[in-house]
């Protein structure tokens, strides 16, 4: 059968040739076999966690009822999806995590959108980090309530981690709307303010500043209509006891309103859910359109999801996040030196001199996809990261740490960042001398 190419194919193929003599061209990649992996969000190994599987596969076998052993649901959770298993694994996922209720979703996207798009009323603001994830922008684009950017992880103070693009931090914009011309709707309670912070930064490893958010939100909105919603998806299994997330780390369970912890990344799985009142769980089985419009998850996803917490809520698990915390500040330990031994310009490489707060260590450079390359070839998986994901200027290559890996694997990987900088140095310092040498013989010629 001969294709023949359309008048739209022409044109999607010189928009792809454009983002493509930008840089920016997206591809779908397979990890080479036997590849370290320092780049994927599993950030606890449960995903090839042999105890992890053994349990899941007896999960599997032990099932008895034809509902357990069905491939697929059949529909969505409104017409035949919804089960036991599934009601289930709400509760015991929002007791672990110390909330009232849970609401799965087949996907911490989904999660988003479907939160996001139904839960600001006409009058209602949402206000959100500048860093926020895509799916809560592509959430709030959804909903009936206007939108706020605040400076990242800037409460009161100006911000100095990440150059800003918004200047204003929460307290301000806070402030902003209680003077504003509709600011008695937000000092006596009767208009809502949602304000969306992740807990853990996804390109920066850096955490929120959650305690002074909840007394910002507190005073501003004394009257409790505001509601902050927490994204814990890059915390989910690792941060606070057992991997619970920053909300529980901090004991603000009773002052976040809603929170979503996805499966995908330390957890190993797929999915997410919502914690939140038994409330607002039935508000959002009727209005979130992401749960009502799609199939459920099927039981074999709802069994691998159980069988992951059931490991969390285990004793095994602490050698694992012991490990992990370890190879946190030993990586750390390791740059610096290399970085204080070396020099290169801030240009060429820099990582932050503070220790990392998440097992995401991004290492700034101009480079990044020279470095990123440098690294596959040597066998160690790392990604380039470059705007417009990151402002302009902040391109780094995103490294990310698993309980997995191995102390002497981050040696053999900072080997060969050492190999890649001077390799670098070498090549910069030969065009300097060639461009020096071209320039006196020229100069010479005039002469």
């Amino acid at each position: 059968m001969v294709h023949r190419t359309s008048s739209l194919d022409k044109l999607y193929a010189s928009v792809l040739a454009r983002r493509g003599d930008q840089g920016r061209l997206r591809r779908l990649t397979i990890t080479p076999p036997g590849t370290v992996d320092f780049s994927s969000n599993n950030y606890l190994s449960l995903s090839t966690n042999a105890d992890i599987k053994r349990a899941y596969l007896e999960k599997l076998q032990s099932t008895t009822t034809e509902e357990e052993l069905a491939l697929g649901p059949g529909g969505s959770r409104l017409l035949d999806g919804n089960s036991v298993a599934a009601e289930s694994l709400e509760c015991a996922i929002a007791a672990f995590h110390g909330a009232p209720a849970g609401l799965l979703f087949n996907s911490g996207y989904e999660a988003n959108t479907g939160l996001f798009g139904c839960a600001a009323q006409p009058g209602d603001v949402l206000v959100y980090d500048e860093l926020i994830h895509a799916s809560v922008h592509d959430g709030m684009r959804l909903s009936r309530g206007r939108r706020i950017p605040f400076a990242h992880n800037c409460v009161r103070d100006n911000p100095h981690a990440v150059p800003a693009k918004v200047t204003k931090g929460l307290d301000d914009v806070l402030a902003d709307l209680v003077r504003g011309e509709d600011g008695e709707d937000f000092s006596n309670g009767r208009a809502n303010v949602f304000v969306a912070v992740e807990s853990v930064y996804s390109m920066d490893g850096d955490l929120a500043p959650l305690a002074e958010i909840v007394e910002c939100v507190e005073a501003r909105l004394p009257n409790g209509n505001g509601h902050i919603i927490v994204d814990e998806a890059h915390a989910t299994g690792w941060l606070g006891d057992r991997g619970r997330g920053l909300v529980s780390a901090l004991g603000l369970q009773d002052r976040v309103w809603a929170r979503v912890h996805t499966f995908g990344k330390a957890v190993g799985c797929n999915g997410a859910v919502v914690l939140c009142s038994p409330t607002v769980r039935d508000y959002l089985i009727n209005y979130a359109r992401s749960l009502i419009y799609t199939t459920a998850m099927a039981y074999p996803l709802l069994a691998a999801i159980g069988t992951a917490y059931e490991y969390l809520a285990g004793a095994q698990v602490e050698s694992r996040l012991h490990h992990l915390r370890s190879l946190m500040q030993y990586t750390h330990r390791l740059l610096a030196r290399l970085l204080c031994s070396l020099r290169p310009p801030r240009s060429l490489l820099h990582v932050r001199e503070e220790p990392p707060q998440s097992p995401i260590v991004p290492l700034f450079t101009l480079h990044a996809r020279s470095l990123a390359q440098h690294c596959q070839q040597k066998g160690f998986m790392v990604r380039p990261v470059v705007p417009p994901t990151v402002p302009a200027g902040q391109d780094r290559v995103r490294l990310c740490l698993h309980a997995g890996n191995t102390f002497e694997q981050v040696q053999g990987l900072c080997k060969e960042i050492e190999a890649w900088v001077c390799l670098q140095r070498a090549e910069i310092k030969s065009g300097v001398e060639f461009r020096t040498t071209q320039g006196s013989s020229q100069q010479s010629s005039k002469l």
